[in-house]
């Protein structure tokens, strides 16, 4: 049985040309990049050349870009790393109520240190409004972070309005990137924006290795010690392979930027489009703008009336397709989504909701392939109830 892969918003296969660029960082330049010999600056001067290539693609200077493990740590190094930076001017976060996890659970933590956070409530498209941040800010208030675009519905959010409020107000700005990155074009010269998280492994790059971009103007307080790497702001010895990889990964992107945006929007819609047809409009929502320029264009969130996520994921699952929901397993069980919930969707959708993701290994055979699987399943388990 062919498996159809439709989960890259969890992560992506890595390129064959990454693990290409990456392999002689494991065997013959194995070296440490903090090593004063010949090995240690061959390994340094390719985590260099990384920086530089991936700093260009977002239009950020070299020294700005701090590597890490990935998304999760970038983001936890953001908030922790910026309000102890600005603690001595205020108390309060403000964030969105369908950030992800790595976002939500850092702000509980900091809660318990004794920080003030909002969480701003989001329309029914899972979209946040700049008068809705506006109203939140407090003169205490020291950081405000917002996703760039939603890993579960793909909303778009309004980020260039809220980094020139932020920076009117002289509020610190962090943005989760992490789906962004390869979807949409990122220009630090031109964005409002303080901190900015990444990841390697939602662009057919290597997991474990990620980055944060640390404007030079803003000010941070490093969460771990030890060493002299990333100019001290995240010390440990470099993953050379996998930043390499990462950068290997940016520049696929880069060279093919248009082409790839393009197809990934065209098999969303020929995704959408046959749903409809074999379906019907009825027999089905999607969550999320039903605008494609206002979502990121890899991402389809779908509601199944009458039929559950975990029962739908199981059977799509045994008849070859991958696809996921943003729910979180516990005990064996899916929990309604905090993004669902938070765009305050009937309970008949947040309960059957289904999210197909779309990447570069994907074409239209596919997708139609993966039509008429969810049109098979979905009427044989509406025939059982």
């Amino acid at each position: 049985m062919r498996r159809i892969y439709l989960d890259h918003a969890a992560t992506t296969p890595v390129h064959p040309e990454v693990v290409a660029a990456m392999l002689p960082y494991w065997t013959e330049q194995f070296g440490n990049a903090s090593s004063t010999h010949e090995a240690g600056r061959a390994s340094r001067n390719a985590v260099q050349e990384a920086r530089d290539t991936i700093s260009a693609y977002i239009g950020c200077t070299p020294n700005e870009l701090v590597f890490t493990s990935g998304g999760t740590e970038s983001d936890n190094m953001a908030l922790f790393g910026a309000v102890e930076a600005y603690s001595g001017k205020g108390n309060h976060i403000i964030t969105t109520e369908i950030e992800h996890h790595a976002v939500l659970h850092a702000c509980q933590r900091l809660e318990r240190m004794g920080y003030e956070v909002t969480y701003v409530p989001v329309n029914k498209y899972g979209e946040v409004s700049v008068t809705d941040i506006k109203e939140a800010i407090r003169p205490n208030t020291i950081l405000i972070s917002v996703m760039f675009g939603n890993n579960e519905v793909g909303s778009l959010q309004p980020i260039h309005e809220i980094g020139q409020l932020a920076r009117e107000r002289g509020i610190a700005f962090h943005v989760d990137a992490v789906q962004a990155l390869a979807h949409v074009p990122i220009d630090l010269k031109q964005l409002p924006v303080d901190y900015m998280s990444f990841s390697a492994h939602k662009l057919n790059g290597p997991k474990g290795v990620g980055a944060l971009y640390i404007a030079r103007t803003a000010r941070f307080v490093p969460q771990v010690y030890g060493g002299n790497q990333e100019r001290k702001r995240r010390p440990g010895t470099e993953n050379t392979p996998a930043i390499v990889g990462f950068a290997r990964a940016v520049q696929l992107f880069s060279d093919n930027r248009y082409e790839m945006k393009q197809k990934v929007a065209t098999l969303r819609q020929e995704l959408v489009n046959g749903l409809e047809q074999s379906l019907g409009a009825g027999a089905f929502r999607i969550n999320g703008n039903p605008d494609p320029s206002r979502v990121l264009p890899h991402i389809v969130n779908v509601s199944f009336s009458g039929v559950s996520t975990e029962t739908m994921l199981m059977n799509l699952d045994m008849a070859g397709v991958s696809a996921a929901s943003g729910s979180a397993c516990t005990s064996g069980s899916l929990e309604v989504s905090h993004v669902l919930k938070a765009m305050k969707l009937p309970e008949e959708r947040t309960r059957s909701a289904v999210r197909f993701s779309l990447g570069l290994m994907n074409d239209s055979e596919q997708v139609r392939e993966a039509v008429q699987i969810v049109e098979t399943v979905l009427r044989r388990l509406r025939s059982y109830a």
